[in-house]
């Protein structure tokens, strides 16, 4: 009888430091979050060349990163114990990466560090079993990307070929805009600047698609940089 007990108190106490250490991805995800905002200004202000207001940003960022960390590392170091160590050590590098690089003057390496870190983030999120609006906003990027290239190489060469992959593209982008839409919650939706942001470059994906298959290029163009301020609005105020 006192072996069974002694058993049952085993696999209890075990089950409960399993558990703990299972919610540490949450509970990182809550103390990071604040933290996204701070990296969501810097690469608006990389992007602007105000280097001087992105190290600010970067800075504080990295000071509020290192507070995180004695509150991480009590747990015993199983897999989940040490991927999340993991993500802080390298968040931190990169951070410090992101910095050196506004140092020297190297605003692009700058700018794929601070998004290093964000793509990280989302994907702790996601193993946290967690999503929602700001997820959606931010998986935005890799289709604006690929309607970038698409529409600049249109208005190179407006050829029929590159007419409908510029078509595809936006479309695709315009698909992504609609699953953000929904996912907004009904405050966020009903947000007059939300609805500027979202139901404009709505509008405009499928603009840019009619331009390309009329062989405007200039306006194909004008509707790229349109979009291009779109998305990074809505990164910048959603994402």
């Amino acid at each position: 009888m006192r072996c069974t007990i002694a058993l049952l108190a085993w696999l209890a106490s075990n089950a409960l430091a399993l558990g703990a250490d299972g919610d540490k991805p949450a509970y990182l995800v809550s103390a990071v979050a604040p933290i996204m905002a701070n990296l969501r200004i810097a690469a608006s202000y990389v992007r602007t060349g105000n280097v001087a207001l992105a190290q600010i940003e970067i800075d504080e960022a990295a000071s509020r990163w290192k507070r995180i960390e004695p509150n991480t590392r009590e747990r015993p170091p199983v897999h989940a114990s040490s991927e999340s160590s993991g993500f802080l050590d390298r968040g931190y590098e990169q951070l410090t990466t992101a910095m050196g690089a506004l140092d020297r003057g190297d605003n692009a390496a700058a700018e794929r560090e601070l998004l290093a870190v964000r793509r990280a983030f989302h994907a702790l999120r996601r193993h946290a079993g967690l999503y929602d609006l700001g997820d959606c906003i931010f998986e935005i990027a890799p289709a604006m990307d690929a309607l970038r290239v698409a529409a600049t190489r249109y208005s190179e060469r407006p050829a029929q070929a590159n007419a409908e992959e510029t078509v595809a593209a936006a479309g695709a982008f315009r698909d992504r805009l609609l699953r953000c839409n929904e996912w907004a919650n009904g405050e966020i939706a009903a947000q007059g600047e939300f609805r500027r942001l979202i139901d404009g470059a709505i509008a405009s994906s499928g603009e840019i698609a009619h331009a390309a298959m009329a062989g405007d290029g200039p306006l194909v163009h004008r509707y790229l940089i349109e979009l291009q301020s779109f998305a990074q609005l809505l990164d910048f105020r959603f994402g």
